[in-house]
């Protein structure tokens, strides 16, 4: 085998390593890949208590309850579930029923999920792509020109 041959065969080997590498790296990344998972999509992927995740959806009208020490539970919904999230601190201060809310922090029950931080959207006229696509895809948007979702 001739120099050049070997170094061929050394560059084949190595980029092949490589190409597993990557490959084995996306496919265990498959599933966090994800910016927020809905209330529908976390009960049909049957998620286990205690994963960590995102939910994200609309803040459900009349389901906002304080409690003292800044104590906050909600319900965030899409069009087939709802779930109850609740959280301790301090709101966005353009948190609002009927609004796109993206909660992260944990699962406790398939109904129940204990948020580390919300985050909700930044003016009237944005909704998160993730948010808007889904919705889309529920038929509840009302179209580009009143950028809202309906809600139940």
């Amino acid at each position: 085998m001739t120099r050049k041959q070997r170094r061929l065969t050394l560059i084949g080997v190595a980029g092949c390593v490589l190409a597993i590498a990557l490959g084995l790296v996306l496919y265990a990344m498959n599933d966090t890949i994800v910016f927020f998972n809905s209330p529908a999509d976390i009960q049909a992927k049957n998620v286990q208590p205690g994963t960590r995740i995102r939910l994200g959806g609309l803040v459900k009208e009349g389901s906002v309850q304080r409690g003292s020490d800044q104590q906050i539970s909600f319900e965030v919904m899409d069009a087939q579930a709802a779930i109850q999230v609740s959280y301790k601190g301090l709101l966005p201060d353009l948190f609002r029923e009927g609004q796109g809310v993206v909660a992260e922090g944990v699962l406790v029950s398939p109904s129940m999920f204990r948020a580390d931080s919300v985050l909700a959207k930044h003016d009237e006229n944005y909704m998160p792509r993730e948010v808007a696509d889904t919705l889309k895809k529920q038929g509840h948007w009302m179209g580009e020109a009143n950028a809202a979702p309906k809600t139940q």
